[in-house]
């Protein structure tokens, strides 16, 4: 799979994630309607699907899609949440986008 490929799958598999954990949120926190929590399973659920579509391990997975997953909470935080990202954010996003490119393109073996 190419870098680009692999990017992109990596950051819409946390989009599927956060936005199936972010509806229940709604509900809970916020009093909205029940009804949010079927578009969060099916969320959830593409979620589930979409890691399987990484062509790694499975544990390997998980470690990279990390640095996806922070990338785009950070992102969430400022667009949806509405709240400006510091320095802090973006340092540690930078940091976590190597660890997940050092674990996700190394070589076969």
């Amino acid at each position: 799979m190419d870098i680009l490929k692999l990017a992109v799958l990596f950051f819409v598999t946390a989009l599927a994630e956060i936005v199936g954990c972010y509806l229940p949120w709604l509900v809970l926190k916020q009093g909205k309607s029940m009804w949010l929590l079927i578009p969060a399973a099916l969320s959830l659920a593409l979620f589930a699907w979409l890691l399987t579509l990484h062509p790694a391990a499975a544990g390997r997975t998980y470690a990279a899609y990390g640095g996806a997953y922070i990338c785009v909470a950070l992102l969430w935080l400022r667009f949806v949440d509405g709240v400006a990202l510091t320095p802090h954010d973006y340092a540690g996003a930078a940091l976590a986008l190597v660890g997940m490119a050092i674990i996700a393109l190394q070589p076969s073996q």
